[in-house]
């Protein structure tokens, strides 16, 4: 029996695996936890695809992260614009300026887990006959370390 396909766009926001959609990719749902917030499983809890490809695999994690951000800035320069308290005039600019820094750093975690969510669905494709199928196996140049 075919399990339901979930979307890319929603497997992406919910921090699922790219390959089978099902699993979960971090080791804990809380963003904000200081020490579980980026924790990631070895593999997926489901399909038992590997979460880190290669070592210093999530290094390019940074430049999806910041595209994120300048979107992130760009739609709350629009809203600001949109709502009619954006004139050059006034101070209105560095009212946004500084509410977009205030909502960006508080919502950096959500962020940083979106763009790994992200950068990970980029090379690990979808497989809907996963069950089917094995991951594939990956050749390690450093073996994982348990804590």
């Amino acid at each position: 029996m075919q399990a339901k396909k979930s979307s890319y766009l929603w497997s992406v926001i919910t921090n699922k695996c790219p390959r089978c959609r099902e699993g979960e990719i971090f080791q804990s749902r809380q963003v904000y936890s200081r020490k579980k917030s980026l924790k990631m499983h070895d593999h997926c809890t489901v399909c038992h695809q590997a979460t880190e490809i290669e070592v210093g695999f999530y290094y390019g994690t940074g430049y999806v992260s910041y595209a994120l951000m300048i979107a992130f800035s760009v739609a709350t320069l629009i809203a600001w614009a949109v709502i009619g308290t954006l004139t050059l005039e006034d101070n209105s600019v560095i009212y946004w300026f500084f509410t977009n820094v205030a909502l960006m750093i508080v919502l950096q975690p959500l962020f940083m887990r979106l763009s790994r969510s992200i950068w990970l669905s980029w090379f690990v494709k979808y497989d809907p006959q996963w069950r089917e199928h094995q991951p594939e196996k990956l050749e390690r140049i450093v073996p994982l370390i348990k804590e």
